[in-house]
C-alpha cells in the first residue's frame, strides 16, 4: 500500500529541480545583463556616429549662415537658405535617431549602475540635448530666415520690420529652449573612462555656448528693433561720436553729434553739430546722491566735456538728451554713442567713402585718421572739428546708401551686431519698457547691480590731452586666501604711456590742468578708478610699490577707489589694491572701458573657500 508524503515533506527530486531553476534564473539574468550591455554598446556606438554626423551638419549650417547671400545669387528668392535648411534637416534627423537609440529600456537602468552610470548619462544626455537643439532651437531660427531675407532683398524695410516682429514669439521660445538645453548639457558628468563620450559632450557645450547667446540676441532684436526703428511711428535719436583719444568713463570725449530719425525702417540724418553747439547748455538732471558725491565737483551737467565721466552710460545719455532738448526744444526717444572703431567696422561692411578734401575713409584707417593723423594735419581746433564733422557726414551718407542695398545689408547687420556685442555701440531708450530690455545687455553700457564678483578699471583724462591714443592698460585679478569674513583679492592695474617724446602736435600734448607748467610734452594725467565687488573693502593700496591713500566712493553698489595719477611719456606705473571681498567660487564680471587699445585682463585661478 502506497503512502502519500506527509504534508511539508520534500520529494527527493525537488531540490535538484529548484537548483536547476535557480541556475536558469541566474543564467537568464546574466544573459539579460550581457544582452543589455551589448545593446547599450551597440546603440551607443551607433548614437555616437549619428551625433558626429549631426555635428558635421551643424558645422555646414554655421558656414552657410556666416557666408550669407552671395552677390552672384541675386536671382534666387532666398539665397543661401536652401543649403542651411538642408543641413538643419539632416542634423535634426541624425540627432533624433541618436536620441531614439539611447531611450530604450536598457538605458535608464544603466545610468544608475557603477562605472557605467556616468558614461550612460553623458551619451544619453548628449543625444537628448542635441535633439532639442536641432528641433526646438535651430529650426525656428532657420525658418525665420527666408521671410526676413526676402524682405531685406526687396528693400521693403517696413515689411522687414513687420516680419521681424512676427518672428519674435518663436525666437523668444527658441532663446528660452537654448538656455535650458545649455544648462542641461553643462549639467552632464564631466569625466568618464571613455574620452570619446567626453569629447562629444564638450563639443556640444561649445556649440551651445555660441548658439544660446546668439539666439537670445536674435530674440531681443526681434522685440526691440521694430519699435525702435519706427514700425509704429517715427522715432528720433541723439547720437554722440566719442573721441577715445581723450578718455571718459563711457569711452571718449563727447565731440560731434547727429540727430537721427527712424520711420518705418527708413533712417535719416537730420542735424550734425560739434560740442561747441551744446557747450552753453546747462541741463537739469538729478542722478542721485552717489553720483553727486563722485562727480559733482567736475560739474558734469554744466561742462559738456565732463558729461560722461561715469562709466554708467544711462547717466550720460540722460544729460545729453536734456541738453539737446534745452538747445533745440526737441525731445528724443533715445541716445546712442559710437566711436571711430565703430565707424571703421561699419565701413568694412559698406565699403570706403571719399571725404570732401579727397581723403579716402576706410574701415582700416578710420581710427588712425580721426584720432592721430588729423591732429597733425589740423593744428587749428576749429578746422579739426570741421574735419571730424566731415567724417561723420560722409560715414552717415555711406551707411544710408548701404542700408538700401540688399547685397550689403547682411554684412552691415553683422557689423552692427559685432559693435553692440563689444559695447562699442551704446544705446539708451527713454521708454522704460525698452530700457528694461536693454539694461542687462553689454550695449546698454550699464553698471550691473547686485552681489557677485566684479572688477573694472576706468580712466578719465584729467589733462585735456589727446594722449590716450597711446595708452596701454592691463588688469590682473588674483584671489587669495580665505578668511572668516571673505576672501582676499589683489587687483593690479598697469598703465603705460607710449606717447613719443617728440613729434606730436601741440594740440595733442597741451595740458590745461594745474600741473601743466611742470610737465613735458607727452606727459599725461589720469583719474584712475577701480570698481570692486559689492561688499568689498580696501585693506591697502600701493603705487609702484609704495603705500598710498585712495579716494573712496560708491556707484551702483560697487565700491570705487580713485587715484589722481601722473603718467609721464614713456613710463609704466602700477597700482596695486588689496581687498577683502565676499566669498565666491565664480570668476568676476569684468567691466571693459572701450578705448583705442583694449584693456588686457588676466583672472588667475583660485581655490574654493569653505562656507
Amino acid at each position: 500500500m502506497e503512502h502519500s508524503p506527509a504534508p511539508g515533506s520534500t520529494h527527493p527530486a525537488q531540490p535538484h529541480r529548484r537548483r536547476r531553476r535557480v541556475r536558469y534564473l541566474l543564467a537568464a539574468i546574466v544573459f539579460l545583463i550581457l544582452a543589455g550591455a551589448a545593446w547599450i554598446a551597440v546603440t551607443g556606438l551607433i548614437a555616437r556616429t549619428e551625433l558626429l554626423a549631426a555635428q558635421r551638419d551643424l558645422h555646414t549650417l554655421r558656414q552657410s549662415v556666416n557666408a550669407g547671400p552671395s552677390r552672384d545669387s541675386a536671382a534666387a528668392p532666398v539665397p543661401g537658405t536652401s543649403k542651411a535648411e538642408a543641413a538643419l534637416r539632416s542634423a535634426a534627423a541624425h540627432a533624433a535617431r541618436a536620441h531614439h537609440l539611447t531611450t530604450g529600456p536598457a538605458w535608464y537602468p544603466a545610468t544608475h549602475l557603477p562605472l557605467l552610470g556616468d558614461l550612460a548619462r553623458i551619451v544619453r544626455g548628449t543625444a537628448h540635448a542635441a535633439d532639442r537643439l536641432t528641433h526646438d532651437v535651430l529650426t525656428p531660427l532657420v525658418r525665420s530666415v527666408p521671410d526676413l531675407t526676402a524682405d531685406a532683398q526687396d528693400g521693403d524695410t517696413h515689411r522687414l520690420l513687420t516680419a521681424l516682429h512676427d518672428a519674435a514669439p518663436a525666437l523668444e521660445r527658441a532663446a528660452q529652449d537654448a538656455a535650458a538645453v545649455r544648462a542641461q548639457a553643462r549639467g552632464l558628468p564631466h569625466a568618464t573612462w571613455l574620452p570619446a563620450a567626453e569629447r562629444a559632450r564638450t563639443q556640444l557645450v561649445r556649440q551651445l555656448d555660441r548658439i544660446a547667446p546668439t539666439t537670445a540676441d536674435a530674440a531681443l532684436a526681434a522685440r526691440l528693433l521694430p519699435p525702435m526703428l519706427g514700425e509704429q511711428g517715427p522715432r528720433r535719436y541723439f547720437v554722440v561720436f566719442q573721441n577715445t583719444a581723450e578718455a571718459r568713463g563711457t569711452g571718449g570725449l563727447p565731440g560731434a553729434f547727429t540727430v537721427v530719425t527712424a520711420d518705418r525702417g527708413r533712417i535719416g540724418f537730420d542735424t550734425f553739430g560739434n560740442d561747441t553747439v551744446l557747450q552753453p547748455t546747462r541741463p537739469t538732471v538729478d542722478l542721485g546722491t552717489d553720483y553727486a558725491a563722485l562727480y559733482a565737483a567736475n560739474e558734469p551737467t554744466q561742462f559738456w566735456g565732463n558729461s560722461n565721466l561715469s562709466p554708467h552710460f544711462p547717466y550720460a545719455a540722460r544729460i545729453w538728451a536734456e541738453a539737446w532738448r534745452e538747445h533745440s526744444g526737441q525731445k528724443v526717444d533715445g541716445v546712442l554713442a559710437v566711436d571711430p572703431t565703430v565707424l571703421g567696422r561699419l565701413l568694412e561692411a559698406t565699403g570706403p567713402a571719399r571725404l570732401p578734401d579727397g581723403t579716402l575713409l576706410t574701415g582700416a584707417n578710420a581710427v588712425e585718421l580721426t584720432e592721430r593723423t588729423s591732429y597733425a594735419a589740423y593744428q587749428d581746433i576749429t578746422a579739426r572739428k570741421a574735419f571730424f564733422l566731415d567724417v561723420a557726414r560722409t560715414a552717415a551718407t555711406q551707411l544710408t546708401g548701404a542700408a538700401k542695398d540688399p547685397q550689403r545689408i547682411p554684412a552691415l547687420l553683422r557689423a552692427v551686431y559685432d559693435v553692440q556685442r563689444d559695447a562699442r555701440l551704446k544705446v539708451w531708450s527713454t521708454l522704460q519698457a525698452e530700457q528694461r530690455l536693454i539694461e542687462p545687455r553689454a550695449f546698454s553700457g550699464s553698471l550691473p547691480k547686485g552681489a557677485g564678483p566684479f572688477a573694472g578699471v576706468i580712466v578719465n583724462n584729467a589733462a585735456a590731452t589727446k594722449l590716450d591714443y597711446y595708452l596701454d592698460r592691463r588688469l590682473t585679478w588674483e584671489p587669495g586666501t580665505c578668511t572668516p569674513h571673505g576672501r582676499t583679492v589683489t587687483a593690479t592695474v598697469t598703465l603705460t604711456n607710449r606717447a613719443p617724446a617728440t613729434g606730436l602736435p601741440t594740440y595733442v600734448t597741451d595740458r590745461l590742468d594745474t600741473r601743466a607748467r611742470s610737465s613735458r610734452p607727452g606727459d599725461n594725467r589720469l583719474l584712475v578708478s577701480y570698481y570692486a565687488s559689492a561688499g568689498a573693502a580696501l585693506t591697502g593700496a600701493m603705487l609702484d610699490g609704495r603705500r598710498i591713500p585712495l579716494n573712496h566712493a560708491v556707484e551702483h553698489g560697487h565700491p570705487v577707489y580713485t587715484l589722481d595719477l601722473e603718467l609721464p611719456a614713456g613710463s609704466t606705473r602700477t597700482v596695486t589694491l588689496h581687498l577683502s571681498e565676499p566669498i565666491t567660487d565664480r570668476a568676476p564680471t569684468l567691466m571693459r572701458q572701450q578705448l583705442v587699445n583694449p584693456l588686457r585682463t588676466e583672472v588667475k585661478p583660485y581655490p574654493r573657500c569653505r562656507r
